[in-house]
């Protein structure tokens, strides 16, 4: 199963993801859950550092992507992230078995740098 941990602040505002494990619905290289989760994630994590050229603590190993942001959320992250998230939930409606998307409220806010 993949799980997707969405990480948000008290106002609701998205500061990062985790993203690991593997759908395991269909043979490696053909399962199209594990394709669906790798796009909208990795397409939200090259926005967000690529595009919008946010500063982030990251890794992308295989079967895992995490992102943090090192600033506070601001609308441009939002809309990337909320964006992320719309497509996860969609994906986790159609595949309970194979994804599991959990938001998690952090505690401490991000440091400006």
């Amino acid at each position: 199963m993949i799980v997707a941990e969405i990480y948000t602040q008290e106002d609701g505002k998205i500061t990062g993801f985790s993203i690991e494990g593997h759908a395991n619905t269909a043979p490696h290289g053909q399962d199209i859950y594990c394709a669906g989760v790798s796009t909208v994630t990795q397409a939200a994590y090259l926005c967000i550092v690529k595009h919008l050229q946010r500063e982030i603590i990251g890794d992308s190993s295989s079967g895992k992507l995490f992102l943090e942001l090192k600033t506070p959320p601001d609308d441009l992250t939002e809309a990337v992230f909320q964006t992320m998230l719309i497509g996860l939930l969609e994906i986790e409606k159609l595949a309970p078995q194979a994804l599991k998307v959990i938001e998690q409220s952090v505690t401490q806010e991000i440091d400006s740098i």
